[in-house]
């Protein structure tokens, strides 16, 4: 294979990247699709992303309203702009990363969370606000903590599983044991257990978190794109 060819098919690997999402639930998170018609979306306990085809029309949008109710508040990413008769709730851009040059380490100090943890881990997200993380998140993949004297402190886990990618997520650390290096580790070690598993670690940040992009890039990660994503209302019921 030609050093062309090798380029061209990374490339052709990463287009699932562009809808993320979508080739979440019509893939490696299949099991989990609530489906109606061209619409796909998570339980509303495991993550608040919807998702739709890259080319959905106004009839792919109906169906994702029939699917989330009216009136209802649903996230949708893959670059997607809602109908007029959807209302935009909120809007933003982030960054999507891909790892290129990440050495993964598995950390010795870092233990699997599980179910029985949920409680811990909604604590520390609701202390530390890293993103959406809701009763069933842990059931999207591997999560990996750190605990002190017995509290969990650090946390990161998997997301979304477009086909051969896993996404990094809900990194964080309790605001007393910043500056140890924890998040490092702890992506190091998730991005371990991804490479494992023969996929590649992918991860998300929040355009304006600048000081993540860079840590992130320190550690091999390369800036792929920039996103956008919406919160959007479906119409109401028509009388």
């Amino acid at each position: 294979m030609t050093q062309l060819d090798r380029a061209t098919t990374a490339l052709d690997a990463e287009a699932v990247l562009d809808n993320a999402a979508w080739h979440s639930l019509t893939g490696g998170h299949a099991h989990f699709a609530e489906v109606h018609g061209r619409a796909r979306r998570y339980p509303l306990d495991v993550s608040p992303f919807a998702a739709l085809p890259d080319d959905a029309d106004d009839a792919a949008w109906a169906d994702l309203a029939a699917l989330v109710g009216p009136s209802a508040a649903v996230a949708v990413t893959g670059g997607h702009v809602a109908p007029s008769s959807w209302e935009t709730v909120a809007a933003g851009e982030g960054v999507q990363l891909v790892a290129e040059t990440v050495e993964p380490r598995p950390d010795p100090q870092a233990v699997r969370l599980g179910t029985d943890d949920v409680p811990e881990m909604l604590a520390l997200i609701e202390r530390t606000k890293p993103g959406p993380f809701l009763p069933r998140t842990v059931e999207l993949g591997t999560y990996l903590g750190v605990r002190q004297d017995g509290r969990l402190v650090a946390m990161a886990g998997q997301r979304l599983n477009p086909a051969g990618w896993r996404e990094i997520s809900a990194v964080c650390t309790d605001a007393e044991f910043r500056g140890q290096g924890l998040g490092t580790r702890l992506v190091l070690a998730v991005a371990a257990d991804i490479v494992e598993r023969g996929e590649r670690p992918m991860l998300h940040a929040a355009g304006s978190n600048v000081n993540a992009i860079r840590l992130y890039e320190s550690l091999g990660f390369r800036l792929r794109r920039r996103t956008r994503f919406g919160l959007y209302r479906s119409p109401a019921a028509t009388a």
